[in-house]
């Protein structure tokens, strides 16, 4: 999510725009730098009818579950490229407005082994805001509401606890939620995960006994340890200097990732020792990067096109993977 990005201005572009895109997906992008190479589009997407990814999973077979951030919309992209819309959230009702972005947000999404998807819902409206399940073949429902004022963003799952993690980006906490469902606890709260004008903590994964979180306000990569008992250890500053920061996966088994720089158009390599560069730009086709999922030596970058107003879509690249 961009830095200085408001929901309801999002919302007028997209109905602003009449026309559906039709593009023809061109040969692999050659501005890509090592360790990322064969950058292809594998679809684009929709912009008129809401379209915008805000967070990916993976699916076995090749394809990747999306939540469309303004449309409150899941879908599943084929490895075809085509779009199929798994499910439809709520609309909150008449004068809700989600804390900071005004309209309603589908954040994080993750993927359970059984196929089950969770994924984050902000509206403002206590009756609908928190953690929503879709069971395959199944609809929507929610199992862990939310504060009213917070904005759950980025999402991730430690299936071996059963465990999920939900990185507020208002209330500059990470809040934990059984994979069951019921009532969330603060698992963090500070400093380090607060905003400083617009958004705080954003991107979250589960990686090496941590949980790591990406600050975009702050521009900060942070690690905080999970310890023997399940509590949320010191809070260690793993990377600096990336404002605007959405997004965080991991490369391979070390600590080594790739982050979504929304606003500016990259993605960064992040090196354990907190040194980066960038490995993509606009030039490989990105447009506003607000998430990635790698699976193998197969990064997926999912672009919302909230500044660009062009192109939303899904880009799949090559990676070596990382210490």
């Amino acid at each position: 999510m961009p830095r200085s990005l408001n929901g309801t201005r999002i919302g007028l572009l997209a109905v602003a725009v009449a026309t559906t895109l039709a593009m023809t997906a061109p040969g692999p992008a050659t501005a890509a730098t090592a360790p990322v190479s064969h950058v292809h589009f594998v679809s684009h997407l929709n912009m008129a009818e809401g379209q915008r990814p805000e967070n990916i999973t993976l699916e076995p077979g090749g394809g990747a579950d999306v939540t469309f951030a303004f449309s409150r919309q899941v879908a599943r992209v084929g490895p075809d490229g085509q779009v199929h819309v798994l499910a439809t959230l709520p609309a909150p009702p008449a004068g809700a407005g989600t804390p900071v972005l005004s309209s309603p947000f589908l954040g994080g999404i993750v993927r359970a082994h059984d196929g089950t998807l969770y994924f984050l819902y902000a509206t403002g409206n206590s009756d609908l805001t928190g953690l929503w399940r879709l069971r395959p073949g199944g609809t929507p429902e929610r199992i862990a509401a939310l504060p009213a004022d917070s904005l759950p963003n980025g999402l991730a799952l430690d299936e071996q606890s059963g465990l999920l993690y939900a990185a507020d980006s208002v209330l500059g906490t990470v809040w934990r939620v059984p994979i069951t469902g019921g009532t969330p606890i603060k698992w963090a709260t500070a400093p380090e995960l607060e905003a400083a004008g617009f958004l705080g903590a954003n991107g979250i994964k589960i990686h090496k006994g941590a949980a790591w979180v990406s600050n975009l306000d702050k521009g900060t990569v942070l690690r905080i340890p999970i310890t023997r008992h399940g509590a949320a250890g010191p809070i260690e500053t793993r990377a600096t200097g990336l404002v605007n920061i959405d997004d965080i996966a991991f490369t391979g088994a070390g600590d080594t990732l790739l982050a979504a720089i929304n606003a500016d158009n990259e993605v960064a390599l992040v090196r354990p020792d907190g040194s980066h560069t960038t490995v993509l730009t606009a030039a490989d086709g990105l447009e506003n990067p607000t998430s990635l999922a790698v699976r193998g030596t197969t990064a997926y970058i999912a672009n919302g096109a909230y500044f660009t107003n062009n192109d939303p879509n899904l880009l799949a690249a090559r990676i070596t993977p990382g210490e």
